[in-house]
């Protein structure tokens, strides 16, 4: 599950996919933090980057695509909460 916050500040998580399930499909690796890297940081430590799947008609319930449809974005392991 995407986590749902609303940060002030610079955040690579798109609104659209807080608070939505997804399915981790793989750990891309290990990154500096690009939220703290933004204003100047190390951006230490380095954290997980993960490929994640979503259900297109779990993002938008007006969606009128195929029930298959699936959205795929990187997502950092901060922005995920167990589902």
């Amino acid at each position: 599950m995407t986590r749902q916050d609303i940060p002030r500040g610079h955040c690579r998580t798109p609104f659209y996919l807080r608070g939505r399930p997804g399915v981790i499909e793989r750990c891309l690796g290990h990154f500096r933090n690009p939220e703290t890297l933004a204003y100047g940081k190390p951006g230490l430590p380095k954290v997980g980057l993960y490929k994640v799947r979503y259900e297109l008609p779990h993002l938008w319930q007006s969606y009128t695509g195929g029930r298959a449809d699936t959205l795929v974005a990187d997502i950092f392991e901060f922005w995920l909460d167990p589902a």
